[in-house]
């Protein structure tokens, strides 16, 4: 696996993905990967405004999420197949606390034709190595709703543990919905 990794960009592959950092230069990119994946995402995923199917809209967010990049305040990630650049998914850490917890919360989405052929097991991975090694994080919390077992394979495989049941923790598609909380534990973790 090849990694170039410090506090400011991303870009990690295993040889089939790679795992970089967005850049403002992606925003047609992103946009047309939720367009192409709107009916598959959204039961997992909050309604969105049409803005953020344009790429101009993609533009600003993604001028707001270098920001974040930039202050170590959230980190937002694309995975796409290394031979050809297409982008198959996201990642996303929000919620970044330093001291004295140390932990973050990861997001991620799956464009429909990459599912069921390990590509988030293996992103996810090293996403999650990236923000221990590089961000020190001791925890990474992430959640998912309870028919969503696809997700909890994928959580389950990389070792997080099942932490308890959020009611109504997300607005998802227009409704509250339940999601069960997991974490991953950094072995590695240093004062």
């Amino acid at each position: 696996m090849e990694t170039i990794s410090t506090s400011s960009q991303v870009y990690e592959c295993d040889g089939e993905i790679v795992l970089r950092t967005a850049d403002i230069a992606d925003a047609e990119l992103i946009c047309n990967y939720f367009i192409d994946n709107r009916t598959f995402l959204t039961p997992w995923e909050p309604a969105r405004d049409e803005q953020f199917y344009t790429h101009y809209g993609w533009y600003q967010r993604l001028t707001k999420l270098r920001e974040l990049h930039r202050m170590g305040m959230g980190y937002y990630l694309l995975i796409t197949e290394a031979e050809s650049g297409k982008m198959l998914g996201t990642i996303s850490f929000s919620n970044l606390v330093r001291f004295p917890m140390y932990s973050c919360t990861v997001g991620y989405s799956l464009a429909e034709s990459a599912q069921g052929n390990g590509t988030m097991s293996r992103a996810l991975k090293m996403a999650c190595d990236y923000m221990f090694r590089i961000h020190n994080m001791h925890r990474i919390r992430a959640c998912y709703m309870p028919h969503n077992s696809r997700s909890e394979a994928v959580l389950m495989r990389l070792g997080f543990n099942y932490e308890g049941m959020a009611k109504a923790y997300l607005l998802i598609n227009g409704e509250w919905a339940d999601h069960k909380m997991v974490a991953l534990i950094n072995p590695d973790w240093r004062g």
